[in-house]
């Protein structure tokens, strides 16, 4: 039997704000209405499902494993938009990105606080 990862829902101030945000960056297709969920598929066909919330909630942390040329694309995109940005979870990185187990990283915030991290090489390295 196989164990595969589906979907997760996304707390969000303005659902419709950082679903496209995230979507925008990463390249990913156009959020998609789910009930009253806003879908955001990735590559391999789990989704982030983004529900509106008028309740306080504390910041989550999502990592992508992202190909060189998304990569290439994403922090094109951050610096172009001027998106505070951080080589490290702590933020003592600022405007950089890591070049952990021989690939490369950032971290950044969604509009609702989430922090976001894209990687190239999964911690670890390749195995």
């Amino acid at each position: 039997m196989t164990v595969r990862f589906n979907h997760t829902i996304v707390a969000a101030k303005d659902k419709v704000r950082s679903a496209h945000f995230l979507a925008e960056l990463l390249g990913l297709p156009e959020p998609q209405p789910f009930g009253h969920f806003l879908a955001v598929q990735l590559s391999d066909g789990a989704t982030l499902d983004y529900v509106q919330t008028p309740d306080d909630f504390p910041g989550q942390h999502y990592a992508f494993l992202v190909s060189e040329d998304v990569f290439d694309a994403l922090i094109a995109r951050i610096r172009a938009r001027g998106i505070q940005h951080w080589a490290d979870p702590r933020g003592h990185h600022p405007g950089e990105i890591n070049t952990h187990d021989g690939g490369r990283g950032v971290y950044f915030q969604d509009p609702s606080g989430h922090y976001m991290e894209a990687i190239t090489v999964p911690y670890g390295g390749w195995k």
